[in-house]
């Protein structure tokens, strides 16, 4: 089993950064591959990024790449998304999420577990 808990999140301005948290609980954290996926109101969730349980590899939506940077330590059982140039249509809910086969790490239905969110609002 994990536990997922997001911070970070909050209101602010177009152009501005916000850095998401994602603390983990369980000795098996570095053994999953992480995700960020994020859901606006009247929207389906999409994803944003994912990394794999080492680190080396991570992936990007066309959307956020460029602007966002996924990482893990897993010394702190934490993965984070640096979020650079927000934009307003950046507005979700951003969720995290664990474990998920390697050729289906954009594919939320293929994660086990999953955190509560965080709200991220970019105003324009």
């Amino acid at each position: 089993q994990v536990q997922l808990v997001e911070s970070g999140g909050g209101l602010v301005q177009a152009g501005d950064s916000l850095r998401l948290s994602c603390a983990a609980s369980g000795r098996t954290f570095s053994s999953y591959a992480m995700g960020w996926f994020r859901q606006a109101p009247g929207k389906e969730r999409e994803f944003v990024a994912a990394i794999t349980w080492s680190g080396g590899t991570t992936y990007y939506a066309d959307s956020v790449k460029g602007r966002f940077t996924i990482s893990r330590d897993n010394a702190k059982n934490t993965v984070y998304l640096q979020m650079n140039s927000l934009k307003p249509e950046d507005t979700a809910v951003y969720y995290c999420a664990a474990d998920a086969p390697f050729s289906r790490l954009r594919s939320w239905s293929e994660y086990d577990y999953w955190g509560q969110g965080t709200q991220v609002t970019v105003s324009s």
